[in-house]
């Protein structure tokens, strides 16, 4: 699984790192970054009777699915706790990868009571489906 993890945590390019002097420093970290997701694949292949690249595969899929899931909670901040207009729906669009159209749709009542149960605070309208009170 080394060579996985050299997919995954590719060396630094010479001039990438800024300083140019902390190079070498960016190169051994990233050294240890391998060594370390090598070990810890293997060892959890080993306790789970798994094929190491099934893991990975189910690992990265699982940090997609949560990225998803913060993209539609800032949504819904964005759309429903901040400001009025502070960002217009393209600019949350191009940001986040959906469409116009696809902001709105992104999220639901689901992630709008999250928010409101994270930042103590009532959305700035009704929910979806909810009378005002």
């Amino acid at each position: 699984m080394h060579e996985l993890a050299a997919v995954l945590h590719p060396l630094p390019e010479p001039g990438s790192v800024t300083p140019d002097d902390c190079f070498d420093d960016a190169r051994e970290q990233t050294e240890d970054l391998r060594k370390q997701y090598a070990d810890n694949l293997d060892a959890a292949a080993l306790d789970t009777d798994s094929e190491p690249l099934i893991l990975a595969l189910e690992q990265a899929r699982a940090q997609k699915e949560a990225a998803d899931r913060r993209i539609r909670l800032i949504l819904a901040y964005a759309r429903e706790f901040y400001p009025p207009r502070r960002y217009s729906l393209r600019e949350l669009g191009a940001a986040s990868g959906y469409t116009t159209s696809g902001v709105n749709a992104a999220y639901g009542a689901q992630e709008i009571k999250q928010v409101q149960s994270q930042i103590h605070r009532a959305p700035r309208r009704p929910t979806r489906g909810e009378e005002p009170s």
